[in-house]
């Protein structure tokens, strides 16, 4: 029954500081990804598995710290009373930089890996299944914090290996070139573009895509497609030269009618990181931008577990895929 079990929606953009539900609490296998960037600033900032929304008894602090060359803290507090710091004299966040801190709840401790690279692990003080709360807080702006159940089988927490499928053909409006990316950018090489990948099980109601990148500077569009076979059941184009978000459908080699109003203005911004989180319901598709709702489209192609591959391509780089 593990596999089968869906992970908590992730929070996106939450401002900090941040103190957020886990839904179940811990358990062993539990995968928390968090996704941010450090202010150019900063001097300390601090990720907390803990108990409920005081911070009275923290499980597990992790406290990254810029003074003296920059070390990490870890500890426990039981009761309002902090143990003994186990510090690691290394620092793998950057200032200003951008990062992706995952937590993985093994039976005798957290492993703690940081961009992708293994950096320390932290002995359970305390039984791990009293913790249900997250909390971040300091000199960091949070992107999202995501969970993966044990088992549950995801393109997040590792590094993606791309479905070969077919060039998708009649992709409106031409597709220009990537030019080069602003160091700052964080262009990330796990994610080679244009990107596939599956989706285990396809879509059913509840399942949820999350697609993170930065738009490239001189973007002219980009699109994000959900494949069945060699059909398009949902393309999302934002066209930069239109001032448009495209939605449509290809069947058989023809676009569906497009849908182009929108309840607000355009979310999409040249040069800037922005999160596309893809709700699926059972007779629509629900679409937020940076955490905020922007439409519905409703299927057309109703068979949804047959709509099993994601495809991105065009002026956007990618930072992280959560299927």
């Amino acid at each position: 029954m593990m596999a089968f079990q869906r992970p908590q929606p992730p929070f996106l953009y939450p401002a900090v500081p941040f103190t957020g539900e886990i839904q179940g609490g811990l358990e062993d296998g539990l995968q928390i990804t968090i996704n941010g960037c450090v202010h150019p600033s900063a001097s300390r900032f601090a990720v907390n598995l803990q108990t409920g929304f005081s911070e009275n008894d923290i499980a597990f602090h992790f406290n990254p710290r810029f003074q003296e060359g920059g070390y990490v803290v870890c500890n426990t507090k039981q009761k309002g009373n902090w143990g003994v710091e186990e510090r690691k004299m290394h620092m793998p966040f950057q200032k200003g930089a951008p990062f992706e801190l995952c937590i993985l709840v093994q039976s005798s401790h957290f492993q703690v890996t940081v961009n992708g690279s293994f950096f320390v692990q932290y002995a359970h003080r305390v039984p791990f299944s009293s913790v249900n709360a997250i909390s971040v807080a300091g000199s960091v702006q949070l992107f999202y914090i995501t969970f993966k159940p044990p088992g549950f089988s995801s393109a997040n927490f590792a590094p993606v290996t791309p479905v070969v499928m077919p060039t998708a053909q009649s992709v409106p409006g031409q597709m220009f070139p990537n030019p080069g990316i602003p160091p700052m950018l964080y262009p990330n090489p796990t994610y080679p573009m244009p990107f596939f990948t599956g989706i285990p099980g396809g879509l059913y109601p509840s399942k949820s895509i999350i697609v993170t990148g930065t738009i490239l500077p001189s973007a002219q569009q980009f699109h994000i497609n959900l494949r069945s076979g060699s059909d398009i059941a949902f393309h999302l184009n934002p066209r930069f030269n239109e001032n448009a978000v495209v939605r449509n459908t290809q069947i058989k080699g023809s676009w569906g009618s497009e849908e182009r109003k929108l309840p607000r203005q355009m979310p999409f911004h040249r040069g800037q990181s922005v999160a596309v989180w893809i709700m699926c319901e059972s007779h629509c598709l629900k679409v937020a931008v940076d955490g905020q709702h922007l439409f519905e489209y409703n299927h057309r192609l109703k068979n949804l577990p047959a709509i099993n591959n994601l495809e991105v391509a065009g002026d956007i780089q990618l930072t992280h895929v959560q299927i």
